[in-house]
């Protein structure tokens, strides 16, 4: 049977603090760690996002505009592109000008405040899709949120500002019997459209292709595509982080090999590739869903633990969002930038406790030793903008 194949890319860089000591509090205020925001961002655009996007624009004309895709990029990384690495933008354009890349609207920060303040959602949604604009060029219709969080409340969030469809996650206890393989609409919003990861044929590329204790390595197109084949439903979305190719699956492993050979693969086993957009044209609802507890594409559990699974978590969580109100009446744009970039998702799973595989996952993306030196770290510069906040609202 004839399936739509709907490849998906998040590509986000986060704004990492620097080293932020207690007697650093009410005397330097800049956070950043500028020296390691360019050298990650300077490797990965070699590693990864130069040459896998040169890859996928060499696809897309071999398959004479067969092969078709979608990117979000958020505000975040665009700023550090155009800081650091201009020509990735201008590599993310020349796949743009191809009219066959879909690039998806998010929050701007890679925020959770589609959890915490619609206000703020909505501002970071509306400056994310004017950034994308802006750098590339083309004006988004399909949402993303970061790492896929979703539920009936954000649905509705979702649609009031003007979207007609979302990616979120096939997760197990939200889908029961049923498939992740077909378009569904929100239970909140029968308007608003989902297309939901498959999670199982999307991680055997972004965690388990190099993984030489996998019980199917190596994984080939021949192999792939013919669980492709097996697979039920219409359409199988495979959505992923882009930093997988060449980053977390160095270029060692054949992971370009794979995603060279992959496109024409699929076409001719008789299938077709889509943008999110024009899978939901093509395919018709096969029902709705309803997710009262919001869900996210991260570990085992596909929840918000791995956010706000802990003490340490919610603390920062609370504090930072429990400022917006001071933050509105004082309306320094230095004091809204800094909010942004302390919103940053990233800052959160940095302190996430957990153990087993899920634990490992986050130790090997956090630059922190344990997540309570992450906690102390951020309360710190959380002090420190606390007290250029107050001292705003008196200025006032």
């Amino acid at each position: 049977m004839k399936k739509s194949v709907c490849l998906y890319f998040q590509v986000h860089q986060p704004t990492r603090l620097r080293s932020y000591r207690f007697f650093d509090i009410g005397k330097d205020s800049h956070y950043y760690d500028d020296f390691a925001n360019r050298t990650i961002l300077k490797r990965v655009a070699q590693k990864c996002y130069l040459p896998m996007n040169e890859l996928l624009l060499q696809a897309i004309k071999a398959s004479k505009g067969k092969l078709k895709l979608a990117f979000s990029i958020s505000g975040s990384a665009l700023e550090q592109f155009d800081r650091y690495a201009p020509e990735v933008i201008e590599s993310f354009k020349a796949l743009a000008a191809t009219g066959k890349v879909e690039f998806l609207c998010e929050t701007y920060y890679h925020s959770l405040s589609s959890l915490a303040a619609p206000s703020e959602f909505q501002h970071q949604v509306l400056k994310h899709k004017a950034a994308v604009e802006q750098y590339l060029g083309v004006t988004p219709v399909t949402f993303r949120n970061t790492e896929l969080i979703y539920s009936d409340d954000i649905a509705r969030q979702v649609y009031d500002l003007g979207f007609k469809t979302m990616l979120t996650e096939g997760a197990r206890h939200i889908m029961g019997w049923q498939s992740a393989n077909y378009v569904y609409t929100a239970a909140s919003q029968p308007k608003l459209r989902l297309l939901l990861r498959n999670y199982g044929l999307s991680d055997d590329i972004a965690f388990r292709f190099s993984d030489r204790n996998w019980t199917e390595w190596p994984l080939t197109t021949d192999k792939f595509v013919g669980w492709l084949d097996q697979a039920d439903g219409q359409i199988v979305n495979l959505f992923m982080d882009y930093e997988t190719f060449g980053e977390h699956q160095n270029e060692e492993s054949g992971i370009f090999d794979f995603m060279k050979a992959l496109p024409k693969a699929v076409l001719a086993a008789g299938h077709e590739f889509v943008t999110p957009a024009q899978a939901v044209k093509n395919i018709k609802p096969a029902a709705s869903l309803e997710v009262p507890d919001p869900i996210s594409w991260a570990d085992e559990e596909r929840d918000l633990s791995a956010w706000l699974g802990n003490e340490l978590q919610q603390e920062a969580f609370n504090k930072l969002y429990g400022l917006k109100e001071k933050l509105a009446i004082v309306n320094d744009p230095d004091l809204w930038a800094d909010f942004g970039h302390l919103q940053e998702s990233d800052h959160l799973y940095y302190m996430c406790t957990k153990f087993f595989s899920d634990g490992e996952i986050h130790k090997r993306f956090s630059p922190y030793a344990t997540p309570y030196e992450a906690f102390i770290n951020y309360m710190n510069v959380l002090s420190d903008f606390i007290i250029r906040l107050n001292y705003a609202e008196q200025q006032n």
